[in-house]
């Protein structure tokens, strides 16, 4: 398991998606839900636990409509990574301006007069000091998921573990939205969620999370205190490990 975060609380990376961002819709800024998920954010470091966040861009544009779009799928990606930067500066203001919060931004698209470009080392020595980290970007380059991003960035920062909050209470045995009777894990090994794809994160992010040991807790972040609770070592929605 990867290391905890040094002389605080435990240090975890929080994937969150674009779509959270877009409420109910999932598609373009909602202030309501940036509202609710910086409170959510704010109560889950209130019990001195160290929180990086890798922001998706999905409500603004993805990567993998470059077919649909008829355009190239590096262009593609280059667009959705940009859409992660604008949710990156909305989050990092929302929580500034209304709850007084220590925050620190890092692209790993260098956009130099606007957002501090991502350095590891850096990262590392905001989250030491009590600052929500927000990591946006990507990988900075294309091809490759924010739940991938989400996994390395875990790995680099020392975390004790990545939370995928999405707005489902964990991984199910089938579609929970379209099987009432689905059944929800309480723990799954990452072999048994490659090999059944299991589509809460992608087969590279789960490799990757497995061959360094790194736990995955699935939750649904429109549940009020989920976020905080898993971070207290609670029992919510999923752990794949």
């Amino acid at each position: 398991m990867a290391n905890q975060g040094q002389g605080r609380g435990p240090r975890f990376l929080i994937k969150l998606s674009g779509e959270s961002l877009g409420g109910r819709a999932g598609v373009g800024i909602d202030p309501g839900a940036f509202a609710f998920i910086g409170q959510e954010l704010t109560l889950a470091m209130a019990g001195g636990s160290e929180l990086a966040v890798v922001v998706g861009g999905g409500n603004f544009f993805r990567g993998n409509r470059s077919t649909e779009w008829d355009i190239d799928r590096v262009a593609a990606d280059q667009v959705g990574m940009l859409a992660t930067v604008m949710n990156g500066i909305l989050l990092r203001d929302w929580l500034s301006r209304n709850q007084n919060a220590a925050t620190a931004l890092f692209s790993a698209i260098p956009v130099n007069s606007v957002v501090t470009t991502y350095r590891a080392t850096e990262a590392r020595a905001k989250l030491a000091q009590g600052c929500l980290v927000i990591l946006a970007g990507g990988t900075g380059n294309p091809y490759f998921t924010t739940d991938t991003t989400a996994c390395l960035r875990a790995l680099e920062l020392n975390c004790a573990g990545v939370i995928k909050a999405t707005r489902v209470d964990g991984v199910f045995d089938a579609d929970p939205e379209q099987q009432a009777d689905a059944v929800r894990y309480q723990h799954l090994d990452f072999d048994t969620a490659i090999s059944r794809r299991i589509g809460v994160m992608d087969t590279a992010a789960f490799a990757l999370c497995r061959d360094n040991q790194l736990p995955v807790r699935v939750l649904d972040i429109t549940v009020p205190g989920n976020l905080a609770r898993a971070v207290e070592g609670k029992v919510v929605g999923t752990l794949i490990s």
